[in-house]
């Protein structure tokens, strides 16, 4: 009874989880950088032209590495909007505003690719490998057409769903070298704020697992 019961319910989580998540698809840490020096300042930079998605996931990674102690200064501040695809700012403005600010570390978020993606949704019944042997309802007409009724008129369908795929770096402020770098992918975010929750989530989870923020 406890099976029955506990079964559809991690079905119908696992559906709903598959909506709106984010997954970490691939991680790389230098440890020996993050055992030698301890940042305490990141300049977060999320590298895109759609200002308010900067802003929000920006402002969420500040508060998030605010209360582990880290503290943080965001692109959109130091940078207000002046970038644009034919106004690429120099490497001399972008050090110089990291440095003034007094980063350590640099945090930036980077959309790579985004796609659609199709696949199948069960109906309200899975069908069974073909085997009249092996499953009684076979054995009348009643039976089987009582047992497939379902599956015949919820056969299921096709759904397809918006992933995008962000890589998130993390390098050291005085010497520009890569410390930290993940691979993100994320499924069907209904507005940038649902994104962002579930893609910073995955991120601090992932930067705790790797040790090297607290948890």
């Amino acid at each position: 009874m406890i099976k029955k019961v506990i079964l559809p319910l991690l079905t119908l989580a696992l559906v709903y989880s598959c909506g709106t998540s984010t997954n970490i698809t691939a991680s790389w840490a230098n440890k020996e950088a993050f055992a030698q020096k301890k940042y305490k300042n990141v300049f977060i930079a999320a590298i895109t032209g759609n200002v308010p998605a900067k802003t929000t996931i920006e402002n969420e990674l500040a508060f998030q590495l605010q209360q582990r102690g880290i503290s943080s200064t965001k692109s959109h501040n130091v940078f207000p909007g002046t970038f644009t695809k034919e106004n690429k700012p120099s490497k001399e403005t972008l050090l110089e505003g990291i440095r003034n600010a007094k980063s350590d570390a640099i945090l930036t978020i980077t959309l790579k690719h985004e796609e659609n993606e199709t696949r199948y949704v069960p109906g309200t019944n899975n069908y069974a490998m073909y085997n009249p042997v092996g499953y009684g309802y076979y054995g009348n007409f009643y039976g089987y057409y009582n047992s497939v009724y379902a599956y015949g008129y919820d056969p299921g369908y096709y759904t397809t769903d918006k992933v995008y795929y962000l890589e998130t770096n993390i390098y050291d402020a005085d010497s520009q070298e890569l410390i930290w770098s993940a691979q993100s992918k994320t499924y069907n975010p209904s507005n940038i704020d649902d994104f962002t929750k579930g893609y910073t989530e995955a991120i601090i989870g992932k930067l705790q697992k790797d040790e090297i923020l607290a948890q």
